[in-house]
């Protein structure tokens, strides 16, 4: 029995409410408050009121809510990740609104559009690995797909492994060891050549697992030629070239949520270079730094080559800018002070630096933020802008 219902009913027997009060442990004013309201409503007084406040001013806006759980609908419908972290991408990027991970995963979870599993493999037992550079390394690999007429089809891809960005997507029927090479030369008039190339242990990326027998394949002679490093993962272990077989998930759940299915290789290719100028430019990535674009991510940093030797000093380093439009960058043991803006204050950045050459790059969205010489005799290393707010 509560302690209302016990106070309530000691009350109404004739005991005093100093009595009552004493032998409850509760305040004379308590009770009379209660008793007021018992004469009130009856017996709701049994229960206690709600304390949820009668207005929350952080909470967040109705319209909010409504563009969030439409952009879930949107995603989801395109075939495309519809997670917490990608719809805060949007709202941030395309509507300016910002809420945390977390309300947003409760406004979903509210809505009813989360189904838990709780089989899922926690992120943390993952040991991540990925290229520094991009066109370090290029993974590869072929799936099938059913067109709507029955026939299958393969599906070849070159990724790039520090970007994700997807370098090449073709389809045919089937991948034979020639387009392996086709693919790789088109890929690489476009994007120069990598330093080694990822693939698991097909016979139409490398024959070093069939008995010795028949040489090398196309692609391996012409990887030897370029002076390419040739890396293919052990039998049974595809977690080796888990970038591209994720991403081959990502396309085929795409290509089934189109409501036209396609019929023939060419419609197949249509939607192929769809897909790949939706997931390079304009979805954003999770396993990506600020969720950026595999775009920003690949055209942000200097290209690997093969065999490349440097005599000079390159790096590569990820800073915000502080409230007084500044970053820091040691240099030779001296620390620097690097104007940008206080325009920029707050933005997260990518600083390439080669020698003295630095160029400031926005870590979400690639803009060329500054191009400079740093002059090793000075500390701050100011704009030259005259002094004043600017537009971005």
């Amino acid at each position: 029995m509560s302690k209302r219902r016990l106070v309530i009913t000691a009350v109404l027997s004739g005991q005093s409410q100093a009595e009552a009060a004493r032998t409850y442990g509760v305040s004379q004013g308590w009770i009379s408050r209660l008793m007021a309201r018992y004469r009130d409503e009856g017996e709701a007084a049994f229960q206690p009121r709600s304390r949820r406040p009668k207005s929350i001013p952080t909470a967040t806006s109705p319209s909010s809510v409504e563009l969030l759980l439409q952009l879930r609908r949107h995603l989801a419908e395109q075939g495309l990740d519809a997670g917490a972290d990608t719809i805060d991408w949007h709202l941030r990027h395309h509507h300016g609104i910002e809420l945390s991970r977390a309300t947003i995963n409760r406004i979903l979870v509210r809505a009813g559009t989360v189904t838990p599993d709780p089989r899922k493999r926690p992120k943390a037992s993952y040991i991540r690995f990925e290229a520094q550079q991009p066109n370090e390394t290029w993974q590869s690999d072929f799936t099938h797909y059913r067109l709507s007429d029955g026939r299958d089809v393969e599906i070849i891809t070159w990724l790039d492994d520090h970007s994700r960005y997807a370098l090449h997507i073709s389809a045919h029927t089937p991948v034979t060891a020639p387009i392996v090479l086709a693919t790789f030369k088109t890929t690489t008039n476009e994007y120069g050549r990598p330093a080694s190339t990822l693939t698991d242990n097909g016979m139409v990326y490398t024959t070093r697992l069939a008995g010795g027998h028949g040489g090398k394949n196309s692609l391996e002679t012409h990887l030897n030629e370029q002076g390419i490093t040739q890396k293919n993962s052990r039998p049974a272990h595809p977690r080796t070239c888990g970038k591209v077989e994720r991403f081959q998930q990502t396309m085929k759940k795409w290509l089934r949520a189109q409501p036209q299915q396609p019929a023939t290789v060419k419609e197949l290719q249509t939607l192929l270079a769809a897909f790949r100028d939706e997931y390079n430019n304009r979805r954003p990535h999770r396993s990506l730094p600020h969720r950026s674009t595999p775009s920003t991510a690949y055209t942000s940093r200097p290209k690997a080559t093969p065999g490349a030797t440097r005599a000079t000093h390159e790096r590569v380093r990820t800073d915000k800018i502080d409230k007084s439009g500044v970053v820091t960058l040691r240099h030779s043991g001296r620390l620097h002070h690097i104007g940008v803006g206080r325009t920029y204050a707050g933005t997260y950045v990518r600083l390439l630096v080669h020698d003295f050459d630095i160029r400031i790059i926005n870590a979400a969205t690639a803009e060329i933020l500054r191009d400079l010489t740093l002059d090793p005799t000075r500390d701050y290393q100011p704009t030259g802008r005259p002094p004043g707010p600017h537009k971005k």
